[in-house]
């Protein structure tokens, strides 16, 4: 079977730029990357969007989600016949029927619900991080001066993105994996490890805040090439 290509998607107020770490240790190890743009608009919008990423594809995926990019990956991935395994990264792995919003709110360690700001334009509503509180709730392990760049950077989530149902949970029929940061503020780490614990996820846990893969691109990359080998 040929080498999986792995598929890099990331969470909400954020964008590709925040898997650079990762994909440089993929791309020195020979690995083919793909890091779509996550349009952030929902989660039945978005796992559509990826699915037809996927479908033009060649070969075996590792499909990898940080935060918010769990849910779409574990949708996408029920809808995909190229996927062979998923990994978690700091991320939420919904059950059918479970809405982000509804879950999010069971964090004892999250802290990310009063730092959001809400938006509302044409008659919808999306969410952004407070640029004030944006460095202590979602990514505390990083210098300040790189925190706010990423807080002007970032971008919004659309509020379907809590509201919507998630419409499969593909961690039952893959095999999966998941990096769960010990200072995730945001996603909140007891939420991430107990979604990990429920998928059957291998797990690895790292001294980090949500954005591991930014602070710690080496314990993501290094997973991701467990997986590759376990499922090649």
């Amino acid at each position: 079977m040929a080498a999986p290509t792995v598929v890099l998607v990331h969470g909400a107020f954020a964008d590709s730029s925040s898997w650079t770490g990762v994909i440089e240790r993929l791309q020195a190890a020979d690995v083919a990357v793909d890091a779509p743009a996550n349009p952030l608009r929902g989660v039945t919008t978005d796992s559509g969007y990826l699915t037809n990423v996927l479908c033009e594809i060649d070969g075996p995926v590792i499909l990898v989600g940080h935060s918010y990019g769990g849910a779409v990956i574990s949708n996408a991935a029920a809808q995909s016949t190229n996927v062979v395994g998923l990994v978690f990264v700091a991320a939420f792995a919904p059950e059918e029927g479970e809405k982000l919003g509804d879950v999010t709110g069971t964090s004892k360690d999250a802290i990310l619900g009063p730092a959001l700001v809400q938006h509302d334009y044409d008659g919808g509503v999306e969410f952004s991080i407070d640029p004030a509180k944006f460095h202590e709730a979602f990514a505390a392990d990083l210098p300040a001066g790189q925190a706010a760049v990423m807080a002007a950077t970032q971008r919004p989530i659309g509020a379907a993105g809590f509201s919507d149902a998630s419409a499969a949970a593909a961690w039952k029929k893959l095999p999966s994996w998941a990096v769960v940061g010990t200072g995730d503020k945001a996603a909140g780490t007891d939420l991430t490890r107990s979604m990990a614990e429920r998928a059957g996820a291998t797990i690895t846990e790292v001294d980090a805040s949500h954005v591991i893969m930014v602070s710690q691109p080496k314990a993501v990359a290094d997973v991701i090439i467990e997986a590759m080998a376990a499922t090649g």
